[in-house]
Order: structure tokens, then C-alpha cells, then sequence
């Protein structure tokens, strides 16, 4: 059997990764992925057998990133509205260098074994709903249900995301504009949740 090259394998995931999160070709093929990568078709299907198992591990491997990024943010000793600041920009700068991860995430979330339903993720969120309610009672953010925060902060970070491409065509967009309102809906996703 041969010898796996990591590099290489890395560089089939890195490929395919921007391929669908970056430039949201959702049906790329293998081939496809192997001529962007400088690579044989083979090769990619040594190393995943399938586009769908490459898409799964691409996926899982963005996602396990992204909820380290964020149980950073979410475990840090910064104060409350720092650490929601820093949050929308982590998921900001995520959401501008792989615009459709989400279309990912949406599909993920509908399977029963997802990223987000493993157990420490449930002690952590409960560990932040705590805060939020802390800062509830602090009199720092409107009195609700501290899942609602949650809620709504998630939806105002991600619903631009899973409409853009029609958010693009209606408002006759390109990808540099539609970066530039995400920039500037930082402020505005801090300035809702904080009003």
C-alpha cells in the first residue's frame, strides 16, 4: 500500500474547501477538485474515496475550527459586550473568507449527528446562557429569555449569509460590495444587541 502524503492530502482539503466555502460551486466534482489542486482524480479518491466523504471531512474540519475560535471567545475572562464583539468578528472574518459555509451548516444541522449537539458543547452554551442572563440582571441588555439573545444574535450574524446570493442579485451586488456590508454589519449586529 502507499505511503499517504499528508501535504498533499492537506492541500486536496484546502482546495475543496475554497472551492465550496469560498466560491460556493456546491456541485464540484472530483475532478474538479483534482484540477484545482494540480492533482489526479485518483489521488483525491485515494485519500477520500468520494466528493461526499470530501465534503464531510472539509466540513467537520471547518467546523471543529470554527467552535475552538468561538469556545475561546465564549471561555475568556473579557467582559460581557467584549467578548460578543469579538465573537462577530470571529464569525465575520469566517463568514468573508467562506461565504457559503453556511449553506453547509444549515444542511448539517438538519441530521441528527451534528457538530452541535455533543454534550461539551451543551455545558458551554449553558456556561454563556448564564452570562447572558448575568448581564440581564446587570440591567446591561434588555430582560428576555437569555436563549432569545442567543437566538438573535446567531440570526443577525447568519441569515446575510445563507440569502446572499439572492441578497446580491436583488441589491445588484458583487463580492466586494457584499464584503463591505458585512464589515459594516458588525457594528450594526453590536449596536441591535446592545441598544
Amino acid at each position: 500500500m502507499a505511503i499517504r502524503d499528508k501535504g498533499t492530502e492537506q492541500r486536496i482539503m484546502d482546495t475543496a474547501k475554497h472551492i465550496f466555502f469560498a466560491e460556493g460551486k456546491l456541485n464540484a466534482t472530483t475532478q474538479d477538485i483534482a484540477d484545482a489542486a494540480g492533482v489526479s482524480r485518483t489521488l483525491v479518491n485515494y485519500y477520500f474515496r468520494s466528493v461526499d466523504s470530501l465534503i464531510d471531512r472539509v466540513y467537520r474540519e471547518a467546523m471543529a475550527d470554527l467552535s475552538l475560535r468561538l469556545d475561546k471567545v465564549m471561555e475568556s475572562d473579557a467582559p460581557f459586550k467584549e467578548k460578543v464583539a469579538i465573537f462577530i468578528e470571529v464569525f465575520a472574518e469566517l463568514a468573508i473568507k467562506y461565504p457559503y459555509q453556511e449553506t453547509f451548516v444549515v444542511k448539517d444541522i438538519n441530521t441528527a449527528d451534528n457538530a452541535f449537539t455533543d454534550e461539551d458543547r451543551q455545558v458551554k452554551t449553558e456556561i454563556f446562557l448564564k452570562q447572558i442572563k448575568a448581564e440581564m440582571d446587570a440591567g446591561h441588555i434588555e430582560q428576555m429569555n437569555p436563549i432569545h439573545f442567543m437566538m438573535n444574535l446567531f440570526a443577525l450574524m447568519s441569515y446575510p449569509m445563507i440569502m446572499r446570493p439572492m441578497f446580491m442579485r436583488i441589491f445588484k451586488l458583487d463580492n466586494e460590495q457584499f464584503k463591505q456590508l458585512i464589515e459594516e454589519r458588525k457594528a450594526l449586529i453590536f449596536k441591535t444587541i446592545f441598544r
